[in-house]
């Protein structure tokens, strides 16, 4: 895999319990976060662990894929962490084998909610580099900005298409730039879970 990870951070002034159930919940998660349509888990396994399936609606194909994920309720400084791999063997998806996760941090003002991910490109490494990544890296600011407006102030994500958050000039919009956001950054995965190392191939 490369080592062009991407990494976003966004600061949420709300309580962890409800960053983690929009989060960790299937129908939610699919509502503000713009990498996917609709995730259907299949399977629920102990300690956190479930297996689904995903769907990323493109204007004339819809990408099919399946995942895995493991979260963990707390951590040693009361964090908690959720480890994801993904893969489709659809031949047209940009995005092929993948692995990431998510960590939330409690602090003064909220929660710091941090994801690091990478993945094998589908479409070429140059293509992947000099398109696909960095818009896939703003689309995971963008979903971010709009969850964080979401868990603030009970705004519905569906208010903000991408489409609307791109426009320029439009006012009082979630944007990217509300989050911190990078590609390729050497730490990006070192906020990783130890159960990403071992979590089983989706």
């Amino acid at each position: 895999m490369s080592n062009r990870s991407i990494r976003v951070e966004a600061l949420i002034d709300a309580d962890l319990e409800r960053v983690w159930k929009l989060t960790q919940d299937p129908e939610l998660h699919a509502r503000w976060d713009a990498r996917f349509s609709r995730i259907v888990p299949t399977e629920q396994g102990g300690d956190g662990l479930w297996r689904f399936t995903y769907e990323r609606r493109l204007l004339v194909r819809t990408i099919r894929g399946t995942g895995i994920s493991l979260g963990s309720r707390e951590g040693s400084d009361g964090a908690r962490t959720s480890a994801l791999r993904f893969t489709t063997t659809d031949r047209l998806s940009p995005l092929r084998d993948g692995r990431g996760y998510w960590r939330y941090e409690p602090v003064d003002g909220g929660v710091r909610f941090i994801t690091g991910y990478d993945y094998e490109p589908g479409w070429g490494a140059l293509l992947d580099r000099f398109v696909v990544r960095r818009l896939v890296a703003w689309m995971t600011a963008a979903s971010f900005a709009r969850l964080r407006r979401w868990a603030e102030a009970d705004e519905p994500p569906e208010r903000w298409p991408l489409w609307k958050m791109a426009l320029p000039g439009a006012r009082d919009r979630p944007r990217a730039s509300d989050c911190l956001w990078s590609i390729g950054r050497p730490t990006a995965m070192a906020d990783a879970p130890a159960s990403l190392a071992t979590l089983d191939a989706p």
